[in-house]
Parts: structure tokens; sequence; C-alpha cells
């Protein structure tokens, strides 16, 4: 409503001794002068410029006879000031203009410059006044003088002797006696029968008084703490006057009225403000509020305030101010919702957190428009402390300048059917619609608008549209501040009123006179070109926007008429482009519904016009015509008490009763708020119905309307919306309202279910109140969403030091910013239904907004404020709610995740209660597992372990791993095997962390290397001395559950954990999952050779290698070999030239699975998170595109670029062909050796056709990976089926030398044989293209067949595992050397301590120091 800005500006003041410093202000009824009143002096201030004009002080002789100066009071019309002193005088000065026409202050501007100098009231706007104060009149009513009061053109006096004196402004009683105290009657109400009684005691007499014009009668404080209200029987104010006051205020300090609303605000001793109004049939005082701090908000300070000292309301109206006898200032809106208040925060405690002097106010007045409040600060009467701390500034009294922004809805209040925020400051603007690129609202459903949204969509935009408008209006915590244009403000300070329209695009701002408009697109302002013309009318009712037009109601001062004025936006400003319509009497309230323009005037009535565009020429209008006026003056007493007055579609029936359905949508209501009393009219429709076809359209609308109906009290603004949206039908039908301190309400429409026939003893409508944290400004009504703006503090004291000379204000005060907020209300209605038992609307209300991003929160809260709620009530609740919301909540599929987020985020000690209500967390968690919502389960498991013995939670574990553990989701398996470890060892009281939402690499590529347990046998000359150390640590595990291999590692825990490992192991292995194995192996740090070697003969035999092959192929995405269009015999078949190409491909193949940031070199191979995310193009599309030849090759060297941004290999062939241009820059290498090779036409082509039938890149290195960990192994027939799918027959001639050199299972030989008999049988029929590399494999498949037949007594193999130390496997060295050129990888990659120059030549020194067993790999083509 009201917010503060910046610090507090100080005016200088002439600074005499302390005697004269001032004590109190007062502004004139125009609020352009300030009196600030010393013990002696009586100076004139101006509001803008802030300067003194003129000081009158008072001789020391005449001040003895007088006494000091303690109050004013302004004439009307500003020419004069009543001073009241200490001895009972009041002195009357006269304010009359000096030096004829010259000013105090002039502005002053360069040559040249393009301000108008001949522009008509330029020089009072421009200039200050010089002004002369002359002593009038003295008149001695021989009694001190409690309070003034001007009253039209008298003057009331209340003195100490308990007389009201009424005198005239030329310093006349005209003979009227005065009134004594005595002889009113007072009583508790204005009702005929009874009589009141006296004042019976002759003392009293009245502290202080306010006259209230819409009540006609004063509000006063006596002086024993009594309150109560004085009026005239009879119209006019003579001598017979009755006074009306409640039982129970007894302290009452000070008195401030509210005429708009009618409302007296008393100020009470023990720090409250208790604020009464006047009840219309009985005439009694009824108390409406208390403005008080709670010791919630407050704790230190809410009782230790001392006294009320002043109330002020400000000049609309709508906000009030308290300060009280020991400091402090507050802020509240008209009906006690608490806006500022500088008691707590940074307003009262320094950054060091010491608490500092609250600031004390003698003196306080609102400037123009309430953009400023003065202040007089200061200790008063305390002089002697002034005079001994004399440097101290801040301890001195001084006047004081707080500025404020405030909402466009306290003075055009036909914004509130806009959903943006719009604030105005003095001198700018503040909007929460962000760039103006950006708010092409998608919900105008104007065609213009969708046209534009395609073009002007910014950079910023994203996603659809209704996401876009959201983000903008809710957006970041940034105002989009419009300065307000200067050459309009000079002429026309103070901004009056502003709007903005529906797409947040154009501001139009009202000063003084005329209007200024803004575009936010264009960021230009467009004022009048002919000044006369703006300085000719004067904006009387407010303005608002249609569509492109700005639609205002003015008095046209040089024809003396009100009028009704459409200007548009796109032309010039200027009176020949604007619409003008002649009214009767002056407007004092204007708004716009759909294409309707709703008119309040001051005779009481109510005027309803159609608008229309119309194109006549070149010239484009609005047309407006009368519809129909209604006269209101039975209904008002005041027209200065109506707040705002709206037409909205809102009514009683909600369209389903209706005889005709469209009726609904059209059928207007005017809502009035009359004094926070809000007020319905709606058409009549009783009588025959018109139908629509027969008659002039005209007449359909001219419906009467009916007497009116309040529907709600204490309101202070009201939010409809004039869009339809058929699925949220309950948000956008409905009324929202704000009450202040009693918070919000929404009169919510009710809908039968399935368009059924509604209940007759069911209302249509319901008015449901609820709280929030914020001062409402606007609703979104669709999203389900309040805007508001909240003030916040920036303290700079610890810029100066504590014992600087001077304490400023920057340290005293903070800076005071203004920032947006916003708050979902939507669990609040939907509670409240619920608790009126209307859970059917409740239901229909939530599934029409699931679709909102943050629903699942909306039932998280609503759970959780019930359950706090109920769950700490002291008393039994006979009605729980907690089982009713337990049940709405079990209707939305995010029922499961909203009771374990509510369960987390509460204490402990109430979880029985919600479990209670929303059933068994084992059943929950069981339902958790059947939905595969893994990671809401792993929450209910610690739901479990708080609630339950060990030994449930553990077998939930178990369920949970072992479902995780089939589903890959590995980030959970390290918890739960951590948890599991956890409750095995006693430490059940540290649950595990919660898995996060989306472990970052649910089936990520194997980052085999992060934690693996494999034994690597590498030559020990290959090794530098350093890694001897770390080869001996490599068995264990460096991964997350590293700890679990070593620490008491014969712990039945472990033991059933690894029971649990081993199985799944098993499983993959046997559905032939070798990807799956090798992920699982690689994230959880599985010893997966040490357990291969146990399963050899059992679960790790291949049984069928037909299936395993196919599986493989399908599992790595690698093609099937095709027979090429042209067999061609190549030297490259020879094993001697592929393993030099092998060596310099697996160069680079190992680094992705590393997973360290080490940078490679190689640009396409980077880490991948998700390579299986977007599968390539299928197998027979690679296969066909790589049968093509060479002219293709031209279309496999173009880079992919792949969505996620991962640049890892996805295609089949084409990222191999992608990654070989590496291969190409490596030839020099290789002619170093085979100084002969010469590279013909056809062998490129073979080349390119053996790349083409490659695998991804990732793939290949995968595949490796697991050979080498099976070759440890011993798995010498899984070996087999990947050298069969890698197609290279040096693994199966290793395989071979190893068969010969050791003992090897006869059974597992016989196995190979016939599984390779099978593939071979499968090739002939289903895939020829393995029969080449078949053919090539022939005479070792020979070998084999002999050594099977010759092997009669087989002996367990032993493999080499981690275990063994390097010297022992240096028997192997010959293998383990030509095993690593086809792709073991160098221990220094796994460990991630070599870079990629070390690692080149590591393996151009193993080149060079043994050349190729070329006897082993020759083989020729059969």
């Amino acid at each position: 409503m009201y917010f503060l800005s910046g610090w507090p500006k100080r005016l200088l003041c002439p600074l005499g001794s302390p005697a004269e410093a001032p004590f109190h202000v007062q502004s004139d009824p125009q609020r352009a002068f300030f009196a600030v009143l010393a013990p002696a002096r009586l100076s004139i201030w101006y509001s803008r410029p802030s300067v003194l004009i003129v000081t009158y002080k008072e001789s020391t002789k005449s001040s003895t006879q007088f006494g000091s100066y303690k109050q004013t009071e302004w004439r009307p019309d500003s020419t004069m000031i009543a001073v009241s002193t200490a001895h009972g005088y009041i002195l009357f000065f006269h304010i009359t203009s000096a030096r004829g026409d010259k000013y105090l202050y002039e502005p002053v501007y360069p040559k040249g410059s393009p301000q108008m100098k001949g522009t008509p009231h330029f020089k009072e706007e421009q200039c200050a006044p010089a002004l002369n104060l002359e002593m009038k009149k003295i008149l001695d009513l021989q009694a001190p003088i409690m309070s003034l009061q001007s009253v039209s053109e008298d003057l009331l006096v209340a003195t100490s002797d308990g007389l009201l004196h009424l005198i005239h402004w030329e310093g006349m009683t005209n003979g009227r006696k005065a009134i004594n105290l005595c002889t009113v009657p007072f009583s508790v109400d204005l009702q005929s029968s009874r009589v009141g009684s006296f004042l019976g005691f002759a003392d009293v007499y009245i502290r202080d008084m306010e006259y209230c014009a819409t009540l006609d009668g004063f509000a006063v404080v006596f002086n024993d703490g009594k309150v109560g209200f004085i009026t005239p029987v009879s119209s006019r104010f003579t001598a017979e006057l009755h006074g009306v006051w409640p039982q129970d205020v007894v302290d009452g300090t000070c008195v401030a009225v509210n005429n708009k609303y009618r409302l007296m605000a008393f100020g009470c001793a023990s720090g409250s403000v208790q604020v009464y109004t006047i009840d219309n049939t009985t005439g009694a005082m009824l108390l409406s509020h208390k403005l008080e701090l709670t010791a919630k908000q407050y704790p230190d300070i809410w009782n230790k305030t001392g006294a009320v000292k002043l109330v002020r309301w400000s000049p609309d109206n709508s906000v009030v101010i308290v300060t009280w006898e020991y400091g402090g200032l507050s802020l509240w809106s008209v009906f006690g919702a608490q806006l500022i208040c500088t008691l707590g925060g940074d307003f009262a405690y320094r950054s060091d957190g010491t608490k500092k002097d609250p600031l004390k106010i003698n003196s306080m007045s609102w400037g123009a428009e309430g953009y400023h409040l003065w202040v007089i600060s200061g200790f008063g009467s305390q002089h002697n402390e002034i005079e001994s701390d004399f440097r101290s500034i801040i301890k001195q009294p001084s006047i004081l300048l707080f500025q404020f922004i405030k909402s466009v809805l306290t003075v055009n209040p036909c914004m509130s059917n806009q959903e943006q925020v719009l604030l105005q400051g003095e001198d700018r603007l503040y909007l929460n619609c962000g760039e103006a690129s950006q708010t092409q609202n998608p919900r105008s459903s104007s065609a213009h608008s969708q046209h534009k949204l395609g073009q002007d969509r910014s950079p910023f935009a994203d996603g659809g549209l209704e996401s876009q408008s959201l983000s903008t209006l809710l957006g970041h915590r940034h105002w989009h501040v419009v300065q307000i244009s200067s050459t309009y403000l000079e002429s026309n300070w103070p901004i009056r009123f502003s709007a903005i329209d529906k797409l947040g695009q154009n501001i139009a701002v009202v000063g003084k006179f005329g209007f200024a408009h803004y575009s936010l697109l264009t960021k230009k302002w467009k004022l009048f070109g002919n000044i006369t013309q703006e300085q000719n009318m004067i904006v009387t009712g407010g303005l608002a926007w249609w569509n492109d037009f700005m639609v205002l109601a003015c008095y046209n001062m040089s024809d003396h008429q009100e009028e009704l004025r459409v200007y548009l936006r796109t032309s010039n400003l200027d009176n020949a482009f604007a619409h003008v319509t002649k009214t009767q009497a002056e407007t004092l309230l204007l708004s716009v519904f759909r294409d309707m323009i709703i008119v309040f005037r001051a005779d009481c009535s109510i005027c309803l016009y159609s608008i229309e565009r119309k194109s006549d020429g070149p010239n484009t209008t609005a047309g407006i015509q009368v519809l129909q006026e209604v006269s209101m003056s039975r209904y008002i007493p005041h027209p200065f008490l109506v707040v705002s007055v709206t037409l909205t579609s809102v009514s009683t029936e909600n369209g389903i009763t209706l005889k005709m359905p469209q009726q609904a949508r059209d059928a207007e209501s005017i809502m009035l708020n009359l004094a926070g009393q809000l007020i319905m009219m709606q058409r009549d429709r009783s009588g025959p119905q018109i139908r629509e076809k027969d008659s002039n359209p005209n007449q359909r609308k001219l419906l009467p309307f009916c007497p009116p109906v309040v529907l709600a009290q204490s309101v202070e603004n009201v939010w409809t919306t004039c869009r339809a949206n058929k699925q949220k039908r309950h948000l956008l039908e409905a009324l929202w309202l704000s009450c202040g301190g009693a918070g919000m309400k929404v009169w919510l429409p009710l809908f039968p279910r399935d368009h059924r026939k509604p209940h007759s003893f069911l209302s249509q409508r319901i008015m449901l109140p609820f709280h929030i944290n914020i001062y409402p400004l606007a609703v979104l009504f669709e999203d389900a969403l309040v805007l508001g703006a909240v003030n916040d503090t920036l303290p700079y004291d610890s810029l100066y030091t504590r014992n600087s000379a001077r304490e400023q204000l920057e340290v005293h005060f903070p800076f005071c910013v203004v920032e947006r907020t916003s708050q979902i209300y939507l669990h609040h209605i939907l509670r409240q239904l619920l608790v009126r038992n209307l859970g059917e609307q409740a239901l229909l209300l939530a599934q029409s907004c699931a679709a909102l991003p943050y629903f699942p929160h909306v039932l998280e809260l609503m759970l959780h404020e019930v359950l706090e709620e109920e769950a700490t009530s002291r008393e039994p609740i006979p009605d729980p709610l907690l089982p009713t919301v337990a049940k709405f909540i079990t209707e939305f599929p995010l029922f499961l995740q909203t009771v374990v987020h509510c369960a987390r985020k509460t204490e402990y000690a109430l979880w029985n209660y919600l479990f209670a209500a929303v059933g068994n967390p084992k059943d929950l968690f069981e339902e958790c597992l059947m939905a595969q919502d893994l990671d809401t389960a792993a929450s209910y498991l610690i739901i479990l372990q708080n609630m339950e013995v060990p030994a449930v939670s553990r077998q939930h574990a178990t369920l949970l791993f072992n479902t995780a553990l089939e589903q890959g989701k590995w980030d959970l398996c390290r918890h739960m095997i951590r948890f599991l470890k956890a409750i095995g060892s006693g430490e059940s009281e540290t649950p595990p962390s919660t898995p996060t939402a989306q472990e970052p690499s649910s089936s990520g590529g194997f980052e085999f290397f992060r934690n693996r347990s494999i034994s690597l046998s590498q030559s020990a000359e290959n090794v530098p001395p350093s890694k001897f150390s770390l080869q001996k640590t490599l068995s264990m595990p460096s991964g997350p559950s590293g700890k679990r291999w070593s620490k008491d590692s014969d712990c039945a825990e472990n033991m059933y954990i690894d029971m649990m490992l081993w199985r799944h192991a098993r499983r993959l292995l046997e559905d032939v999952r070798l990807k799956d194995l090798g992920c699982f192996a690689a994230q959880l740090g599985f010893e997966l050779i040490s357990w291969l070697c146990k399963e050899r003969t059992r679960a790790a035999r291949v049984d069928n290698f037909v299936v395993a092959l196919k599986r493989l192929h399908k599992d790595f995405l690698w093609p099937f070999p095709i027979i090429p269009a042209s067999s061609i015999s190549s030297p490259f078949k020879n094993g001697k030239y592929r393993t030099v190409g092998e060596q310099l491909l697996k160069s680079q193949s190992a680094e992705p699975f590393l997973n360290l940031e080490i940078d490679t070199g190689i640009p396409n191979i980077q880490r991948s998170q998700s390579w299986l995310g977007n599968i390539g193009p299928t197998h027979h599309e690679v296969d066909t595109a790589s049968s093509q030849g060479p002219q293709m090759q031209d279309a496999f060297l173009s880079p992919l670029s792949n969505k996620a941004g991962d640049e890892c290999s996805i295609g089949s062939a084409t990222d191999l062909t992608e990654s070989s241009s590496m291969v190409d820059g490596d030839w020099t290498m290789v002619d170093e050796n085979f100084s002969t090779l010469s590279l013909t036409q056809s062998e490129l082509e073979h080349i390119s056709m053996e790349l083409a039938s490659k695998g991804p890149h990732k793939s290949q290195v995968q595949l490796r990976y697991l050979l080498h960990i099976f070759m440890e192994a011993g798995c010498l027939d899984w070996c087999i089926v990947i050298g069969l799918i890698l197609r290279e027959s040096s693994i199966i001639n290793q395989i071979l030398v190893i068969t010969q050199s050791s003992e090897v299972d006869g059974e597992m030989l016989q196995n190979i044989k016939t599984g390779l008999h099978a593939v071979d049988r499968w090739a002939s029929t289903d895939c020829p293209g393995y029969k080449p590399f078949l053919n090539v494999i022939k005479p070792q498949l020979q070998k084999l067949s002999e050594i099977t037949e010759e092997q009669a007594q087989p002996d367990a193999f032993q493999p080499v595992t981690a275990a063994k130390t390097p010297e022992q496997t240096s028997p192997r060295a010959e293998e383990s050397r030509s095993s690593s050129s086809h792709g073991s990888i160098p221990q220094g990659e796994i460990l991630g301590t070599s870079v990629v120059s070390r690692k080149e030549e590591d393996m151009t020194r193993a080149q060079e120091e043994e050349p190729f067993q070329d006897g082993t790999y020759d083989c020729s083509v059969s």
C-alpha cells in the first residue's frame, strides 16, 4: 500500500538557541505550505522545493505575556493561521503575498533550453512564493487552550475549564456563548428512548478533538482518558449537542479521524490504537478493529512502547501512521494490516547487534498526495541534555522528510482488474511486468496481440506462452522503474493518478493539470503539444485504459464543464483527436469493464456508457453512448464515502439456474465499496425476459438493478476479472477481497458436478476467509497467486566509525527498498472448503489447478499446516481435519511424495499423528515400490528406520536395494549399501542422506576406473617405480562404498550385502546383460574378477554363444557385419598392420571411460553422462550406407552435432569415422616402422569399410575393458564371444596361447568348441557377414579341437588375481604385452596419473623394444 523509500531527508533549520528548536508542524489544507512552531517563532515552509519562506519572531516582552506557542490551525483557504499560546491567547496571523510579482526562489535555466517561459501558471508552479506574516488579532480566552479545530468558517477551541468556544476566523465570537461540556448529555447510543447522563463532575475537559465532515461531529478525548463522539442534534452547529461514548475505553490519549471510511482512531496509553465507527441505525460507537503490536512479532517491545503520542491518516485516507511516547513509527492500512514498523529489524538494531535509540517524534504531518511525511524529531523538552551534547545532531530537534511510494490502488481503484502491480512515487513509477517485449500477455485473447507475440518474443522468453507470462509477472525481485517526464512534472507536480494497460505496455499519469503517457516498447513519453490544452483540464475521477484508448473524466476550466474524454494512444496528444462527452455532475470514480464504462458522480448517481472503436476517415476515435443511469442517493449518505465502483460479471446466480446461459457472462453487477462495506447491485431478472433476436440489442442491457446487498465489511480492495476459462471457472468467476488485518476473502462460486441439477438448499456462492503473509496488490486468477510488495532495509552503519563526531542519518536509519513478493493461496481455499464439508468442490478446484508447477507444494503446505495445528493443539479437537485432508490428497498421483515430504519437514514427535491419518508407512513404502518410485520409497525408509525396529527397516531396505539394482539406480544403491551397513553396525541413528531426485548418471557410461578393484597384468618394465605402492591398494575400491570391504570385512552385515550383490551379478550374467554388469561393477565398486573366478564354471559360463553374440550386438549398438560389394584381399587383413591401427585407435579410446578431467587433446571425446540418451541411426541404415563404397565417405566425416551437448558417440559407424581423423593424423608414426607401406585406392576403401562396420567408439572401449576383465578371471568362453564381436583374430590367438600354456578346464574348452560350431552354423544361415572372419580363424579352431581331444584329465585353471605382486606375474610378461597391444589399458591411465604425452611415449617405446611377433599373427584369407 504505502512503502518507505530510501533515507529520510533532513531540512536545514536556522540554528538558534535550543529554546528556539521547532516542536510542531502543521500542513495547510492543500498541503503546499507547512507551519512550523518553535516556542517563540512561527515559520512557513514551502513543500516543493522544501524551503523556508518566512519566519515571525515574537518579541521577548510579548512572549512573556502570551507564553510559548503551543498549536496551530490553518484557515481552509490558507490565508490565515491561528496560533494558541500557553497563557490562553489565540493569535491570528494573516499571510499576504510580498513584493508584488516577485518570487523568493525561481528556477534558472541555461540559455537556449526549451523550457516554456510562456506557460500559463508557469510562475506559480515553478517558484517558491514570497510571503509576509503579520499578526492581525489577539483573543484572550483566560484558560489554557487544549485543542484547536477548524470547522468551515469557524474555529472551534477547547479550553481546560471545560468550555467549547466557537470563534469566527476574523477573531470575533459573534455573541455566541461558549458551550459547557457539563451540559452535553452522553449516552451509549442515540436511540430516542434513552436519555443521556451528563458528565457530572466539574473538572472534565477535552484533551484532543478532531472534526469528521462525513459524520458531522467531533471525535473527542477527555482528560480522564474517556473518549466519545459529539454531534449536533439539528443540522446547524448550535448549543444543542449530544454525545455517545463506548464503555470500555478509559485510557485515551489522542484521536484522528478518517473521513472516507468514517473511522475514528483513538490512541491509548496502553500503546494500542482502537478504531471505532458509528453504527448507522443506533448511532452507537462500534469497535471496528485494533492496531497493536503483538508479542509474536515484537517479543521484546510489544508492551514497552509507552502511550500512543500521535495518530495521522494519510491524505488519501488509505493508511494511518502511529508514533509512541518512547519513539518509533508504524504504518497500518485502513483496516489494520501492518505495513511498516521501525521498532524491529535494522531500524532498531545496528549491524553489530546493539540496540539503537528509537527516533522520538514530537509532531508529524503528511505532505501532498502522501509522498512525504514531515516529522519533527528530537527530544523536545529535554533542553539540558541537548546543550550538554550539542555535537550529536540526531538528538537535536530537526525537520525530517520521510519519502513514500504508494500503490496505485489507493488513488485509482479501477486498476484492480489488472494483473500487474503498479506503484507510484513522487517522480517515478514501479512496474512488476519486466521488459515490455516479454509482457505480451497471452491471456488477452485479441488477435492483434496474438499476432505480435510471434514477432516480439524476447531472447529471454523461454517455454510456452503461459509460463512466460507467469515468469514476467513473478520474475525476479527487481522492479521496472519508469522515470516520469521531468517536463511534465515541472508544471504538474504532484502525480495524482496513474494507470497501466492490460498488456502492461503503456502507462498514463495524471498530475495537477492534464496528463501524459508512456510506452514501454518505445521508451518515450507523449505530452500535450499545446500547453494551454494541458493546463485547461483537471482530471477528477481517475483514468483507465480501454484497448488503445485512455478514458478519463475531467473538468474543462475554460468552459466550466465536466467532461468524459477518450484519447487514442497512437495519435498525437491533442484535443482535436479526443472524443468528448459532457456530463451533468463532477465524476468521482471511473472504471472500464469489457466494452462498458461505469462512472460514479458527485450527485450519487451511477452512469453506464458503452464504448466502441470508430474509424471515420483517417482518424480512429472511440464513440461513447449512455446506456443507463442509476441513482444511489437513497443508499449513499455522502459521495466522498464511495471508495471504488466496478462492474463485474459476478452474480449470485452462477449461470446454471438461469433461463439463458449466456446471460451469466453478461450479468453485470455493480460492486460499490462504501466506506469499507462492499455493496452489490445485480440486474433484476424477475420481470419478463426479452429475447435478443426480437429486439434491439441495447434493450437487453437496460434491465433495472435490484436493491443493493451488503457482501462484506472492512473491505479495502476488490479484484475481479472479465476473462473466461472453462477449465478454471472457480478461480475466474470468484471475487477477491482484501480486508486489512482480517486477511483476504474470496467469494467462490460452487458448481454442481457434471452439470447435475443443483440442490435447491445449497447456496451457489460461498465467502471464504484466509490469511496471507503479504499485503495483496494484485491477484493472478488462473495461477492462484497473490502479488504484493514488501519493504526491505539495508543498514549502512558499518561504513561509519562509531565515535564519529556527527551521527549521520545514514547510521540511524537503514536504507529502505521495496521488493516484489508473491504468495500461493490455493491451499487456504482448499482447506476452507474441506472444513465446510465441500470436498467435492475442493476436488473440482484442485483438479483444475493440477497442472500448475507448484501444485505439489500446495498439497504439501495444506497437509503441513493442518498437521502442525492439530498435532500441537492442547485441547482435544472434536472434529479433526487431518483425516479429511489425507483422504483428499490420496485423490492425486502425488500422494506418496506429498506425505513423505511433509513428514521429513516436520518433527519426529508429530509423525505418529500424521501416519495415523494417512496410513502405515510400511504400506506406503510398498506402494512406492509397486509404482516404481524408488526415490520416494527411500524417503519412506528413513521414516521406517525411525519408527520401526531395525529388523523391519532392514527387510524393507533389502527390497529397495534389490529393486534399485534391477533398475540401475546406482546412486540409490550406494546410499542403500551405506544404510544397510549402518543398521547392521548399530549406527542406525545416522539415517542415509536422501537420494537426489535424479541421480546424475543413472545409466551413464561405465565410470569404471573411478572405483574399480581389478589387478592389471602389465609388465614391470613399463611401470615406473612410483606406481608399485599404488598397485597394492588397487584391490580396494576407491569409490563411495570403498570403506565397506576394508573395515570389518568379516562382519555378517557385509556378507549379507555381498550375497545380494553376487545374486544380482549372477542374474545379469545369466541374462547376458554384460553392459549392465559393467555399469554395476564400476558404479558400486564390485570385485568382478574375484567373483568371476569363483563363478567360472557356474554362472560365468556361456550357455548359448549365438544368443550371447546377438545380445551383445544389441546392447552395445554394434552393427552386424556385412559382406562388402567387392571382397578385396588386402594387406590390412594382416594382423600386423591391424594391430598398429588398433593401437592408435586405442590411444584415444581408453580415455572417455576414466571419467577424469584430463585434457586428452582430442576434441571429440569428452566426458559423457548419458551416452545412451539418444540412439543413433539403426543398424540397417548404417549397414547399407557403409556398403556404398568410397563415394559415401565425405558424408561420414561430417561432424555430429548432439542435442544434449554430449559430444560422445551415439551413432554406429559415423562416430568412429569422425574419430578416425585422428588416425589419419598419426599415420606418420606407422610409416617410421613400416616404410614399405603404400596405400592404393582399394586399400583405403577397405579401411573405411572396416571402420564403418564397427560400433560406437565408447562401446568399443567398454567391450575391450570387459574382455580384459574376463581374461583376468579366466572366463575364456566370454573372451571368445567378445573376440567374435570385435572380429579380431588376435584375441582368438591369445586365448589359444593361454589354453596351450596353462592347464585349462576341459569342460570349458569343450564348451568353446561347441559354441563356435554353433556360431558357424548360425553365420551360414542368418548372418553371412561373419563368414569371412570365421574363415580367418579356422586354423585356430582346428587347433582347439585337437587340444580338446588331447586333454584327458583337465586341471583347474589358476587365474592371476590382483593379490599377486608384479614380480609373480613376470613369467606372463610376453602374453601380457601382446594383450596390451589389443586393448588392455596402461595402468597409469586407470589411476588417472598419466597424461597423453607419456601414454603415447610408453606405447612407442613398447613398439620399439619388442617387434611384433609376425608368426603369431600372420593369417591369409582362405
